[in-house]
């Protein structure tokens, strides 16, 4: 259930790749670019708020805010496999040929390694990126069973891929009994989160239930090289040895909304951040990081930091 077409559309051999443009107004031939990319079980409209608050800091015109629906989400659901975080790297570069530009990256979650590693491998076309909540990994080991640990850290949004719904009123109806997302509905973010929510819903012709429009083997590849590639996971501190400007915008709480987030000042310690790299805590939850007020303040000016020539 699409409630916002996507604005731009690439076609590829085997389905395409849909890009929301959620700027304000009309770009400007000249405008700056941010490129901004989504979580694992996500998708474009996740940006939404972000990109209406870079628009009215900056006014009509002033900045194009584009945000893909990545390979096996949304409206890209029939761009095929192989999955895996390089082609997503792959699409965002090709992204950035059509509208001509060197754009700063934004991504969430799973998305700010991809920008992490998309700025590693092109620092020259990827200049600038900020990451939220992600991007910076913890060491694993060696016999690491990629599928157990990413049961452990995104269970119920795997358990989530493979449930049925009545209608669409229904699959709000689980969301909003989500701790962490589900204030956001009765919130200022409301609009936006049902929209993005709804924009996850694809209706089964065979018997008419509703469900998620994320691939689950995409899910699976695309989490693995989260969790082990080793070439991610030095994907910030490669960017940043290269001259990429690198901010972390990081949440307090966790994906439940529980009061343990992914990071916390003594983890970010023992990751050892790039110098050089600015890191801003934000009292939010995984998921209100780019929906609630907070969140969106924070990075938006993590944004507009790296839009200034």
């Amino acid at each position: 259930m699409s409630t916002t077409p996507s604005a731009f559309v690439i076609e590829l051999p085997e389905g395409s790749l849909a890009i929301h443009d959620l700027s304000l107004g009309t770009p400007a031939a000249d405008a700056p670019v941010v490129l901004a990319v989504h979580g694992i079980t996500a998708n474009g409209l996740s940006w939404a708020r972000v990109a209406d608050e870079i628009g009215h800091r900056h006014g009509p015109g002033a900045v194009r805010f584009l945000a893909p629906d990545l390979r096996g989400r949304g409206d890209s659901r029939s761009a095929p496999g192989p999955y895996g975080l390089g082609v997503h790297v792959d699409d965002l570069t090709s992204i950035a040929t059509v509208f001509g530009s060197a754009p700063v990256l934004v991504g969430h979650s799973m998305g700010a390694f991809i920008t992490a590693l998309a700025a590693a491998r092109h620092p020259d076309r990827f200049p600038a990126t900020v990451l939220v909540d992600g991007g910076l990994a913890f060491p694993v080991p060696e016999d690491l069973d990629v599928d157990e640990a990413l049961r452990s850290v995104i269970g119920p949004a795997l358990d989530r891929l493979s449930m049925r719904f009545a209608d669409p009123t229904a699959y709000l109806g689980f969301w909003a009994a989500h701790p962490a997302l589900g204030p956001v509905l009765d919130g200022p973010g409301g609009d936006a989160a049902r929209a993005y929510i709804e924009h996850d819903l694809v209706q089964d012709r065979s018997d008419g239930q509703w469900h998620s429009t994320c691939v689950l083997d995409a899910v699976r590849a695309d989490g693995a090289d989260v969790m082990a590639d080793r070439e991610t996971h030095a994907g910030l501190r490669t960017a940043v040895s290269q001259g990429v400007q690198a901010e972390l915008v990081w949440a307090e709480r966790g994906m439940l909304d529980e009061p343990q987030g992914l990071y916390d000042e003594a983890r970010l310690a023992a990751l050892d951040v790039p110098e050089g790299v600015r890191t801003t805590k934000v009292d939010a939850n995984h998921y209100d990081v780019i929906l609630g007020d907070r969140g969106v303040a924070a990075v938006a000016d993590a944004l507009d930091r790296q839009l200034r020539p």
